[in-house]
């Protein structure tokens, strides 16, 4: 069986369930602590005023990244390169601000770390990891999201090489020995 073959992917299924019950139950749970902890701490208005104040923070700076990673996608459209770094980006950045948008200091501080230019290339090599984790691609040309053609291949997605050096055609397969027989009747 190979690495991303149904044995594989059963382990990954198994896990889904849990990550799910972390998101929507552990991480509430834990912003609800911190913002208890924090508010015995510096008191309640001050707590607010502070949510009040990331949220426009985390506004102003979605928008300008948003701005500046969309103005990055286009020019690498119009270039004709392949926009694996910036489409990475972009998706950081919505990951970033749709934590931002939730209320409380945990996720508003893993949102800005994505959504901030210095730290997403960490980010970005975390998602390009997690994504060839994902994918298989045969003879290892793998360059991550910022290298190449985005870790596809030679020539983009589903374009990899083979180990040989020579492409299957389509349809191919196990070859099977045999020989061919023409029912018609009308044929001869």
């Amino acid at each position: 069986m190979t690495a991303g073959g149904p044995t594989a992917a059963a382990p990954r299924r198994r896990r889904l369930p849990w990550v799910i019950v972390a998101a929507l139950v552990v991480v509430p749970l834990l912003e609800i602590y911190v913002l208890v902890q924090v508010g015995q701490v510096i008191g309640a208005w001050w707590t607010i005023g502070l949510l009040l104040l990331a949220s426009i923070v985390g506004g102003w700076l979605i928008k300008r990244e948003g701005v500046r990673t969309f103005r990055a996608l286009n020019t690498a459209i119009r270039e004709g390169r392949v926009p694996a770094t910036e489409l990475a980006d972009a998706g950081l950045v919505l990951m970033g601000g749709t934590l931002m948008l939730a209320p409380g200091f945990l996720t508003d501080a893993v949102g800005v770390l994505l959504v901030l230019p210095v730290t997403r290339p960490v980010f970005r090599r975390l998602l390009s990891a997690a994504i060839a984790r994902r994918m298989l691609v045969p003879g290892g040309a793998s360059g991550g999201l910022g290298g190449g053609l985005g870790g596809f291949g030679v020539g983009g997605p589903g374009t990899a090489q083979p180990p040989g050096g020579r492409r299957p055609g389509p349809g191919a397969g196990p070859v099977v020995q045999g020989e061919v027989v023409d029912d018609d009747p009308r044929s001869g």
